[in-house]
């Protein structure tokens, strides 16, 4: 009873950071690796995606209520995302993932220097692009994103956001609402192989969905009442959790 507990609890706080900023997988994942402990990471990592789908789709949903989305860049990166997820996927069942693992943490450096060091970085919202170009960056950030989602996955929607501050000129709230839309289809895209490959735990995947439902609830309404101050300072916090955990694993590795 106390495990179940534990990933009920684990779930919300993950749908409600995902809603913000994501990197809920940072609460979610460790928590369900610590009570299977044994069991197959495949599995796990499925049953993770299908409770994060219902989330982030929660959150997709409840920020184009009350959020002007741009769907002109959105839907491309969706479109994008979700075909490279799935070859990210299929890549990492051939390829090792160790490399990216290793300059993960130095990335992560990178981004959260810029945006402290930039105080206005995601203050105002001013789009940079239109027409062509912006459909055409936004295929090249989601599909980049989208495999690496696919082939790893650690901050996937922490990186869409920055990527949205950075090269399109959204301000932190928007970059959020649009990051959603594109986590719903790299989340849909992984639990499609996931699914096919049995690696999926219906019955608890499904409760923790309705745990990250109303996480997700409740960040939005956070993000949206607190606006894009409130957005930038949780999302510092998150990459600074990020990059702690990637740097002790990193460590742990190099000494085994």
């Amino acid at each position: 009873m106390f495990d179940v507990v534990l990933l009920a609890v684990a779930a919300f706080l993950a749908g409600l950071v995902d809603a913000v900023v994501g990197g809920g997988g940072l609460i979610q994942i460790p928590a369900m690796f610590s009570v299977f402990s044994t069991a197959v990471p495949a599995t796990l990592m499925g049953t993770n995606k299908l409770a994060a789908v219902f989330g982030t789709a929660v959150a997709a949903v409840r920020y184009a209520s009350r959020v002007t989305v741009a769907w002109s860049t959105a839907a491309p990166a969706a479109v994008a995302a979700f075909a490279l997820s799935f070859a990210g996927a299929w890549t990492v069942t051939r390829v090792p993932a160790e490399f990216v693992r290793s300059i993960l943490p130095f990335i992560l450096v990178a981004v959260a220097l810029y945006t402290f060091k930039k105080k206005d970085f995601g203050s105002v919202h001013a789009p940079l692009h239109s027409g062509g170009r912006e459909r055409g960056m936004a295929v090249a950030v989601g599909a980049a994103i989208g495999f690496y989602d696919g082939f790893f996955g650690p901050g996937t929607g922490s990186f869409l956001i920055f990527l949205f501050v950075r090269f399109f000129g959204f301000d932190f709230l928007s970059a959020s609402a649009a990051a959603k839309i594109v986590n719903v289809a790299c989340n849909m895209s992984a639990l499609i192989w996931f699914g096919y490959s049995g690696h999926l735990m219906w019955q608890l995947g499904l409760l923790m969905a309705c745990c990250q439902v109303v996480g997700s609830l409740v960040g939005t309404r956070l993000a949206i009442r607190h606006g894009s101050g409130f957005v930038r300072k949780l999302f510092l916090a998150v990459v600074g959790v990020l990059i702690l955990k990637t740097a002790v694993d990193a460590i742990r590795r190099f000494l085994v």
